[in-house]
């Protein structure tokens, strides 16, 4: 499956429309004798939904073409969506002033703003509370530290 997904990517990267589109993942699952195939389309502007039917029709015609897939499947393009993980640093750099929850490496969890992104790492400003009050301290976090991070939804 494996290369299954890497071939998709490849194919999927070639009918971007421009530089600020970039391609999250791709997951492909066998379901019930089917094959799904998830990619997850973005862009530093967002993405809507013409972007991912039009992403959808190129991508089918070019699996049907090369051959990739022998059985049947379910091609589904979309955006990651909230829940999905931050997985490179452009998506990072789209969410700076976003509140992120951050698991790290080593089992901890960190909450708070994401105030900057480079190349090899984030600054959280981090909320830890001592004395029952509410402190705001700078961390600077390597990605090789980070296991997971998502955003989080604000309802305010």
């Amino acid at each position: 499956m494996k290369e299954l997904t890497e071939s998709i990517k490849e194919l999927a990267e070639t009918h971007l429309e421009d530089d600020s589109f970039f391609i999250v993942d791709v997951i492909s699952k066998g379901i019930s004798g089917k094959t799904k195939i998830l990619v997850l389309l973005d862009n530093d502007e967002g993405v809507n939904i013409d972007d991912c039917a039009t992403l959808s029709r190129k991508l089918a015609e070019d699996i049907e073409l090369e051959d990739l897939i022998d059985v049947a499947y379910v091609l589904e393009v979309s955006s990651p969506g909230l829940d999905h993980p931050l997985s490179s640093v452009r998506q990072y750099k789209k969410n700076v002033g976003r509140r992120l929850k951050v698991k790290l490496t080593s089992g901890a969890m960190l909450e708070g703003a994401l105030n900057a992104v480079n190349e090899e790492a984030i600054t959280l400003a981090a909320e830890r509370k001592e004395n029952k009050k509410k402190l705001i301290e700078e961390k600077e976090v390597p990605f090789s530290e980070i296991e997971k991070a998502n955003v989080l939804v604000s309802f305010k």
